[in-house]
Formats: C-alpha cells, structure tokens, sequence
C-alpha cells in the first residue's frame, strides 16, 4: 500500500495513515529481517506451490517462536528499537551480509488502481474515529 504523498497537515487523516503505514512496515521488514537471518530459506525466492510456500513460512514462524521460549536465544539488541524521542536504533540482523540470490522485482505501475485508493482512504478514516491511538497525534 502507497502512502499518502507530500506532508501533510498534523493530525489529518493522511498524515495519521501515512504514520501508521510507516510503522506497519517497520514492524513488518525487522520480523522478516530477523526470521531470515535465522531461517535463510526465506533469502531466494521459493520454488514451491503458494500452499506449500505458505506451509514453509508458517514452520519458520512457529519454530522461531518454539525456539524463542529459551531466554538465550534471541540476544539483545536483534530488533530494532523505537527511542522516545522517534530515532529508529536498528537491530544486528542489519548487518547481514545481503543476498545474492534474490531475484529483480517486476516493474509495476506507479499509479494505484482505485479500488487500492478506496481502501487506502478508509482506513485513513478508520485511523482517526474507530481505531484511535493515544501516540498517533505526537507525529511531527
């Protein structure tokens, strides 16, 4: 999902969705940064049916988690932390070398379809009436 462009005015529903998305993504790319340091079958694209994929990224999460339960596994300072003051401290799984194998991603058109555009718009919305948080207005 595309965010909103420019800056916007604070508070506005765009810049509340734009903020949100940010963090959905950040969340998003540090457990799939640190689920493939660890399980480095999610490096190279999988040649597998999507039901068998799913399968293989379902037993990485549920070991990852089985695994987790022993204290010494995960060593401090793996995920990237959020300071007070909004800095991003970025976790070790960082530093891994990068991937060979990863294949070019196809180019995709840079306008989003409308119906991408609706739901972007709702859930701005969404963001600011039914699904409110305490820290979403402290953006600068």
């Amino acid at each position: 999902m595309k965010p909103y462009d420019g800056t916007r005015e604070r508070g506005s529903c765009e810049r509340i969705f734009n903020y949100r998305l940010s963090r959905a993504r950040r969340v998003v790319e540090n457990a799939f940064g640190v689920l493939s340091s660890v399980y480095r079958v999610l490096r190279k694209p999988m040649l597998l049916e999507p039901e068998t994929a799913t399968k293989v990224v379902l037993a990485t999460v549920h070991l990852y988690n089985y695994l987790r339960s022993n204290p010494n596994f995960i060593s401090p300072g793996t995920f990237d932390t959020v300071q007070e003051n909004g800095d991003v401290i970025p976790g070790s799984w960082r530093n891994e070398p990068p991937s060979q194998s990863l294949q070019p991603m196809a180019v995709v058109p840079r306008r989003a379809t409308e119906n991408a555009t609706t739901i972007r718009s709702h859930l701005a919305r969404h963001f600011v009436t039914n699904h409110t948080i305490v820290w979403q207005n402290e953006y600068q």
